[in-house]
């Protein structure tokens, strides 16, 4: 009953104050505080939190003896009143949600006017380096330049040459790529048809350790060896660089073709 209070909302020693309460029925805050194995300055707090939300009410009582104090004693209200702790939650998550609409506006501008802040995301495995390749899909440039390890990529994707370039094709896609792999210059026969133009590497000019993409203000690096992953990292300024960096290497590149 513990766990089924504090799912709804109380703290553990609330909810053993409560508890306690019930199988008491009326009793001080000490009877209650050796019952529910809590101290007892904190019963008082978990007494005085449960009065104000109305699940638990107090009352005097006349001490028997003649010339006695009066003693405090505390009762729990009916437990229909727990639907009140799920209203004022409901209630205060409402008053958040307008007040983040009406902020939401100003923050964004805010963190726009920071300036060029760059966006990075990683992603883990297989299913996430697909995930970059469906990024590669979405530009608006219709252009990826990139740098590959066919070898690690078919290694990685058997079926890549079956599934991801037809897709980018279908969508209009063009693509400059820098490519290594142990059989030679494979790629050129079937370059206007993949709206493709590609430039052969052999692998001991041009040793990769990640594949690099680079499209719209997005540089996405993959690491295809172990463990699988990727980054993107979305920058205006970082993209120019990476690009500046590519067309470089496209230009070596054109004495091996």
């Amino acid at each position: 009953m513990i766990d089924s209070l504090k799912k709804i909302g109380l703290s553990e020693n609330e909810a053993r104050v409560y508890v306690t309460l019930l199988e008491l029925g009326g009793a001080t805050a000490q009877q209650v505080a050796q019952k529910a194995s809590v101290n007892r300055p904190t019963t008082y707090v978990q007494l005085e939190t449960l009065m104000k939300i109305g699940l638990v009410s107090s009352f005097e009582k006349e001490a028997t003896k003649k010339g006695g104090a009066t003693k405090t004693f505390f009762r729990v209200e009916d437990p229909a009143y727990l639907k009140k702790i799920i209203d004022t939650e409901k209630r205060i998550l409402s008053e958040r949600e307008k007040t983040l609409k009406t902020t939401l506006p100003d923050l964004e501008k805010l963190f726009v006017g920071v300036g060029s802040r760059p966006k990075v995301r990683f992603f883990e495995g297989v299913e996430g380096l697909k995930t970059i390749q469906d990024e590669f899909l979405r530009t608006n440039d219709k252009l990826v330049e990139s740098a590959a390890s066919l070898d690690d990529v078919i290694r990685i994707f058997p079926t890549h040459p079956e599934d991801y370039t037809p897709r980018r094709v279908r969508r209009g896609i063009h693509s400059k790529l820098i490519y290594t792999t142990s059989r030679g210059p494979i790629l050129k026969d079937t370059d206007e048809k993949m709206l493709r133009e590609s430039r052969y590497v052999p692998p001991e000019h041009f040793k990769l350790a990640s594949d690099m993409a680079i499209y719209g203000d997005n540089v996405a690096l993959s690491a295809l060896h172990e463990r699988p992953y990727g980054i993107i990292i979305e920058s205006k300024e970082i993209a120019t660089s990476m690009r500046a960096l590519f067309y470089l290497a496209w230009d070596q590149a054109k004495k091996f073709n």
